[in-house]
């Protein structure tokens, strides 16, 4: 137990970057209906090019920037090949993965991981910075989970206001009726286009911090993103979907959705001493509890209704 308490600040913190990505995956999987296979690509490429600007002497914001940016023309890449070259969502996705994993190595100069010295190179936020939180010598607003928590809130604003307009509006109509969008005189291609590239430009974002957090990118990091991603919209759903009806709380549930999933693979680890190997195995037993249990809860348990109104159990 005592080992759980100890790193729990650290799964906090990891489930909050982890966050910014899961509300991009929500985006394409809530918002445009589509199961976007890019996250794994543009994670690593967001991290590649954050370490390599941070590592080359740029200021740090100006590498978050690049970051999103190199997200959002990855996003670029699968909008098009979806909707200029007709190919399905979900393989245009995998074809721009595929071809992130050349990309993302020649970004870190073909080498399969690069390194950031924490003494040396300022950086939004670290596990170190956490560490020396914890024993005082660095000021509480350093914390990760306090940086990275404004992070978070200050997305889900823009992201609440961005959807609330006009062009956020006719992305969300695209999501919600393809057919009925495009007769009303919506672009519809458009909207995917863009909704894919504020998506990736989000996991980006997640990557190039957590790239900062652990000190280094690596090309395999981006892998098994999408399943985090759908465990935090799923188990967010999941937990808040009845209580949380606004656009801007339904965001909110997916970051501690996030949250909530790292906590748990941290309890498990810890309380169980089960083998790292096995994370992988175990990340997709959560989903799919949190996929079956609403299922069965409406299967089995829900009230039936017969004819004449009344129901019986």
């Amino acid at each position: 137990m005592t080992s759980f308490l100890n790193a729990l600040p650290g799964a906090i913190s990891q489930g909050l970057i982890w966050g910014v990505m899961a509300i991009g995956v929500y985006i394409t999987y809530k918002i445009l209906d589509i199961a976007d296979l890019t996250v794994d690509g543009s994670f690593c490429t967001g991290g590649a090019v954050c370490v390599m600007m941070i590592a080359g002497g740029c200021n740090v914001w100006l590498a978050l920037l690049c970051a999103i940016l190199a997200g959002m023309l990855t996003g670029l890449a699968t909008g098009l090949l979806h909707t200029a070259c007709g190919i399905p969502a979900i393989l245009a996705g995998i074809l721009t993965q595929l071809g992130l994993w050349s990309v993302n190595l020649a970004i870190m100069g073909m080498k399969a991981n690069q390194a950031l010295n924490v003494s040396k190179q300022p950086l939004l936020v670290s596990l170190r910075y956490l560490q020396e939180v914890a024993k005082g010598t660095r000021p509480f607003y350093m914390h990760p989970i306090f940086i990275v928590g404004l992070f978070v809130l200050a997305i889900i604003a823009i992201l609440y206001w961005f959807f609330g307009t006009e062009l956020g509006s006719s992305i969300r109509a695209t999501g919600a009726n393809l057919h009925m969008s495009r007769a009303q005189g919506i672009n519809t291609n458009k909207n995917i286009v863009l909704g894919l590239m504020i998506s990736n430009g989000l996991v980006a974002l997640s990557g190039a911090l957590l790239s900062q957090y652990q000190s280094f990118a690596d090309i395999n990091m981006g892998r098994g993103a999408i399943v985090i991603g759908l465990a935090a919209v799923i188990i967010g759903e999941a937990l808040f979907g009845k209580l949380f009806r606004n656009f801007a709380l339904k965001l909110l549930a997916v970051a501690i959705g996030s949250v909530i999933y790292y906590a748990v693979i941290q309890a498990v680890v810890s309380l169980s001493g089960i083998n790292s190997n096995y994370l992988k195995l175990l990340s997709a037993l959560i989903v799919a509890v949190f996929l079956t249990v609403p299922y069965w809860k409406a299967k089995y348990f829900s009230k039936k209704t017969v004819k004449g109104g009344k129901t019986h159990a």
